[in-house]
């Protein structure tokens, strides 16, 4: 396909396009509509088996509330501001932040769409699931002492924990692609990025309002978004913008993705 047939003129491309893009192609495995489907029926399979087993939902609550008995002041306020950082006002307020700042600041816009995109795309997958599954969530009149009390059928799986995987694969795609992916600030970012959505699926637990399998599941639904979004990314972003001009604007460390 070139430029001519569908896309944009070069002076528009120019615009998107600039030498600090970095995620014009977006990391994606082979056989990604696969991967796709496999984590996608995981998180059903395991939603409609503990949807189908009371008495696995009542051994897991059993961890609930022995993190309930265990309260402390420091582990409670980590708990709680995390319960504010990735509540969906607050994953609105972080993903249009670093939006902006890498719309304004580094005047990419490619990258800041794709950082949205693919952070979004890790939290509306657990909307997607959750709808589906149904599952109610732990009751907190069972709690020692629920933080944070929460009911309904919406607790399969979290979307704190979806939305922290989600930031997560946006912030490991723009430091891999980006000229500092080989440097200590980049490794301890991605640390960051794995170890901040296991502290966010503990303070789930903690606070009682979601069993074990639901953060669980949360991982796997998140990256089946993501997993998604990347390949329809790069799938249809060549189609509205020359391939060469992409290729150019990329970063050097990156390779075409595996169809």
């Amino acid at each position: 396909m070139t430029g001519r047939s569908v896309g944009m003129s070069p002076e528009r491309v120019s615009v998107w396009l600039t030498p600090r893009t970095y995620l014009a192609i977006l990391p994606q495995p082979r056989l990604w509509g696969l991967w796709v489907l496999f984590l996608s029926v995981s998180v059903l399979a395991l939603g409609f088996f503990v949807v189908a087993t009371p008495s696995f939902s009542s051994e897991e609550f059993g961890i609930d509330q022995e993190l309930s008995r265990s309260h402390t002041g420091f582990l409670t306020a980590v708990a709680m501001i995390l319960n504010i950082a990735f509540s969906p006002v607050g994953g609105v307020l972080i993903i249009a932040l670093v939006f902006l700042l890498l719309l304004l600041v580094r005047r990419a816009p490619i990258d800041a769409l794709a950082f949205g995109g693919v952070a979004a795309s890790g939290w509306l997958s657990s909307q997607f699931f959750k709808v589906i599954v149904e599952r109610q969530r732990p009751n907190p009149a069972l709690l020692f002492d629920p933080l944070a009390p929460e009911t309904g059928s919406n607790s399969f799986p979290s979307g704190h924990v979806a939305l922290a995987v989600g930031l997560a694969w946006a912030f490991c795609f723009l430091l891999l692609r980006s000229p500092w992916s080989r440097t200590l600030w980049a490794r301890v970012a991605a640390l960051c990025a794995v170890l901040v959505p296991l502290v966010v699926a503990w303070s789930r637990i903690y606070v009682g309002v979601h069993y074990p399998t639901d953060v669980l599941a949360s991982f796997l639904a998140a990256s089946a978004g993501v997993l998604l979004f990347v390949g329809i990314w790069n799938r249809f972003l060549p189609r509205l913008v020359p391939g060469s001009t992409i290729n150019s604007a990329a970063s050097p460390h990156s390779t075409r993705p595996n169809s």
